[in-house]
């Protein structure tokens, strides 16, 4: 007796281990995890820009310095409050005689512009008496502070109600002013510009118009 209900028992227990794997290898598995949606582009300001590109620079050339840094106005996103779409960066290196051309963009679009930091072909490169390559470290005030001083000291360009070109940025280091200066003006190009401030990167400080 005792062995036919050990038997039953043995039988009872193999039919339900059978049952619990049959039902587990039928189950559907867990949902995939779904990828949070990518936020949509966004400009970016010019300092930050720059800092993007520092890395790669210093993998091209250790003694890399800059010697401009300009705005590139996009339709989509739009520039705004001192920020842009994309921005280029040229470097140089003494070491080398060689100037190398970064990008920054938020998007895809199109030519040497392409989503994030993109290098362009280096280019020989000499030093030149109006154009004085400088160091990160003297970018201290960035493209909105610059923006809202050169804003508030054009008070009669403002004044005008008409519509207004875009605005752009462009920074150098020449031997007009002792620190790199950040350029801002409204138009396409500086040559065609409404109107156009000088604001110390270094510092901060209103330069002229």
């Amino acid at each position: 007796m005792r062995l036919w209900q050990g038997a039953v028992a043995m039988l009872i227990a193999g039919l339900v281990l059978i049952a619990g794997l049959t039902m587990s290898g039928c189950s559907e598995p867990p949902p995939a995890e779904k990828k949070a949606p990518e936020p949509p582009p966004a400009p970016l300001s010019g300092r930050q820009a720059f800092q993007y590109t520092m890395g790669m620079a210093r993998v091209w050339a250790a003694d890399a310095q800059v010697v401009e840094i300009r705005s590139l106005n996009l339709q989509n996103p739009k520039s705004e409050d001192g920020k842009a779409g994309a921005w280029q960066i040229v470097y140089v290196s003494a070491s080398r005689s060689k100037s190398k051309t970064f990008t920054w963009s938020a998007i895809e679009a199109g030519g040497s512009l392409h989503k994030g930091v993109f290098g362009n072909p280096e280019e020989s490169w000499s030093p030149r008496p109006s154009q004085r390559p400088f160091y990160p470290a003297a970018v201290k005030t960035d493209t909105p502070e610059a923006l809202k001083t050169a804003i508030q000291k054009s008070p009669d360009y403002f004044k005008d109600p008409k519509p207004k070109p875009q605005v752009n940025f462009l920074l150098e280091a020449t031997t007009k002013f002792p620190n790199p200066a950040w350029r801002v003006f409204w138009g396409e190009s500086v040559s065609s510009a409404e109107a156009q401030v000088f604001i110390d990167a270094s510092t901060g400080e209103y330069l002229g118009r």
